[in-house]
């Protein structure tokens, strides 16, 4: 097996360029002295050569900077010092965000290849764009509405009335009903948009189920990640915000609403018509109860339990969870208690010898 570091293999990414510096350091929206140099492609700081970039955003990693072999290194402005003599220094005060940038000049998102694919099953109502890209063993449902430069992977499932703007690209295995989608919203492989939502009326004789009768409304620029699930409404749409960002493995429950540029990491589950504001972020694996309100760019630790409200800039961790400040002071008097009880238990044990 090849196991040789390669940062864009070949085999799995088109490549663009080579560019020069000067073309790098536009698309990073960056300064740099002028010099003739061609790149060829991007690297981390270890393996770079001199026709490559790379970038350091984290003093960590100082040393490896000072032996890089690249031929140009995104930095911030206090670092550019540290560049060594034989690479270029990039001056950003955004470095990641610029290398993010220069990274897709030389690895840009794949156009669709306009096609039908002769074995995706497409109903006879529904519109595609002549500029889409539908793959094998794709399913288009009836009066779905695929939008200009579409890319609909293998077997996909894009069922009946789905609507898509431009530039939206589904994964592989991903299923979409009862949704509608803006501009340039990436599915990835295997999620699940627009099921029903956990709803049920409960009686003495058992459990009735309640129709969910809204949609999902996925607005600009939203990624969601491999095997995530957004349920439907019941009654309202299920909303998510444009720019936001969803991991792989979260559960969006319906009527959920989400703000703009919220991000959820990894199994997160937000129960039915939680609202988040704008600029929510919510670390893995944390639990939100319905019926919450998280304002507007609050944080949220990893493995909290969110059980009640959450102000507007507030950090909270802890299950449950209360005030990241509150949390981490309980912590610290638990841990000074323990350390009191141990050393009286050694002290006891001592005496009694």
């Amino acid at each position: 097996m090849d196991r040789t570091e390669i940062a864009g293999d070949p085999r799995f990414f088109q490549r663009t360029g080579p560019h020069s510096l000067a073309a790098v350091v536009d698309a990073a929206r960056a300064e740099a002295p002028p010099r003739r140099l061609m790149l060829t492609g991007v690297a981390p700081l270890h393996a770079a050569g001199p026709d490559e970039v790379s970038f350091l955003d984290n003093r960590k990693y100082l040393s490896a900077l000072e032996t890089t072999r690249a031929g140009a290194v995104i930095v911030h402005p206090d670092l550019a010092s540290r560049v060594p003599a034989t690479a270029v220094a990039i001056v950003t005060a955004e470095p990641h965000a610029a290398w993010a940038r220069a990274a897709t000049l030389f690895f840009p998102v794949p156009p669709a290849k306009p096609a039908v694919h002769p074995s995706a099953i497409v109903a006879a109502d529904a519109t595609i764009d002549p500029s889409a890209e539908i793959g094998p063993l794709a399913v288009i449902g009836a009066g779905a509405r695929i939008g200009p430069r579409c890319r609909i992977a293998p077997l996909a499932v894009v069922g009946d009335g789905v609507v898509m703007g431009r530039d939206c690209r589904i994964g592989s295995h991903a299923s979409l009903s009862h949704a509608m989608l803006g501009d340039r919203v990436a599915i990835y492989p295997g999620a699940r948009i627009g099921q029903e939502g956990f709803g049920f009326a409960i009686t003495p004789e058992g459990f009735i189920s309640v129709p969910q009768l809204g949609r999902v409304v996925i607005e600009d620029d939203v990624e969601v990640g491999a095997n995530t699930t957004i349920d439907r409404g019941s009654l309202r749409d299920t909303v998510i915000g444009a720019g936001t960002r969803l991991d792989n493995l979260v559960q969006i429950a319906h009527n959920v609403q989400l703000g703009r540029c919220c991000v959820v990491v990894a199994q997160v589950g937000i129960s039915g018509s939680t609202t988040l504001d704008d600029f929510v972020m919510l670390g893995g694996q944390a639990g939100l109860t319905g019926h919450l309100r998280i304002g507007r760019g609050a944080k949220i630790a990893a493995q909290s339990g969110i059980m009640t409200d959450v102000p507007a800039g507030a950090e909270y961790m802890g299950s449950p969870a209360e005030p990241m400040r509150s949390y981490l002071r309980g912590v610290a008097t638990l841990r000074k208690q323990a350390r009191r009880d141990t050393k009286k238990t050694g002290d006891s044990r001592s005496g009694s010898d």
